[in-house]
């Protein structure tokens, strides 16, 4: 089986805020960004096309795969960063919390959040059952986590080489899933 992943589009969010799960707006720049993503893709053709229930992937997916329906998988949403949600990343890099979290972001977990360790289960969790599905080509619409943790799970890599991979907005990534 044949995934293409298409990171969502530039939002509109201030530089420095960690906004995760929150369903925070696209950019201005977003229908320009998407036609960048429609002809990248050209006419490739898809079995099934499944997106983040977040409105930055929704919206994407239905625009670049109109005539599709799609399939919404909370398991592809980006990571819960729970409480530091909609803060400043300097803050929470100062924060006591903060300081134990970026010391080990694979295992724990955000304040009242997850951590990569979570993420990766749920995408693993979801990478069986697509698996399954016998699907040949399928198109995931997602976030920059999400794909981290296809990497880890996809590419024998480890969080920090799949965080050391930049991964920008509307970046489209191809990966071969057995059906075993």
């Amino acid at each position: 089986m044949k995934l293409t992943l298409v990171r969502h589009t530039a939002v509109d969010v201030p530089k420095g805020i960690c906004y995760g799960k929150t369903d925070v707006p696209l950019a201005s720049t977003f229908l320009d960004e998407m036609e960048t993503i429609r002809q990248r893709i050209g006419s490739s053709t898809f079995d099934c096309v499944i997106s983040s229930p977040l409105a930055r992937c929704t919206q994407l997916a239905e625009r670049i795969a109109p005539g599709h329906r799609v399939a919404i998988d909370h398991r592809l949403c980006e990571l819960d960063f729970g409480d530091w949600e909609m803060t400043n990343w300097d803050s929470i890099f100062v924060s006591q919390e903060g300081k134990a979290w970026f010391a080990d972001y694979v295992n724990t977990r955000c304040l009242n959040g997850e951590s990569f360790a979570d993420q990766i289960a749920r995408t693993r969790s979801f990478l069986m059952a697509i698996r399954m599905s016998g699907y040949k080509n399928v198109l995931l619409l997602t976030h920059a986590g999400s794909i981290r943790a296809m990497i880890c799970l996809l590419q024998d890599k480890t969080p920090q080489e799949a965080f050391s991979m930049p991964l920008t907005y509307g970046q489209i990534l191809t990966f071969s899933l057995d059906n075993k």
